[in-house]
């Protein structure tokens, strides 16, 4: 039997990982960059994901991803290290909940990146003097997060579409 503790520390992994099922992201590409005998290599692995309430906004995160047996079958803990870069790629008219500056820190991405208590997430911002979106990825552990982080800018511009034709 379970103490109540343990319950509510099952509960919070369990719910973790039904929350990061909601977030996706396409695989842009990977390198590796430790060769492992058994099992895959470390590596760096290159994912995009679309801001899901801010449309023609996308997000392009690098992250560290273990290999070896234990990555393999997903039970590695990947280091905190990532990076966001996040890019204007169409028009966009950004949201008044967001503008007015009520969803500031909202989560819009979230990965597992542990079996149960590690998360990757990215937050979203905006700074209405600059007109600008940014975007900060950072890791956290259910007892103790990380300071590592990365951030991305992106200043709202009128869009136009080029006329000229492609070589």
């Amino acid at each position: 039997m379970l103490t109540p503790r343990w319950r509510l520390i099952l509960g919070l992994g369990l719910s973790g990982l039904l929350l990061t099922t909601i977030s996706k992201a396409e695989t842009i590409g990977e390198v590796s960059t430790v060769f492992k005998l058994v099992g895959a290599n470390d590596k760096i692995v290159v994912e995009a994901f679309d801001d899901p309430d801010v449309a023609n906004i996308t997000c392009y995160l690098s992250r560290a991803k273990r290999g070896g047996i234990k990555g393999s079958l997903g039970l590695a803990e990947d280091t905190s290290d990532a990076s966001i870069a996040c890019r204007q790629v169409g028009p966009v008219i950004v949201p008044p909940a967001i503008k007015s500056g009520k969803n500031d820190g909202e989560q819009v991405f979230k990965k597992r990146t542990s079996v149960l208590f590690k998360t990757m997430q990215v937050v979203r911002f905006y700074d209405p003097k600059r007109h600008v979106i940014i975007y900060l990825t950072y890791s956290d552990k259910l007892i103790e997060g990380s300071p590592k982080n990365s951030i991305s800018a992106v200043p709202i511009l009128p869009w136009t579409t080029a006329t000229t034709s492609q070589p």
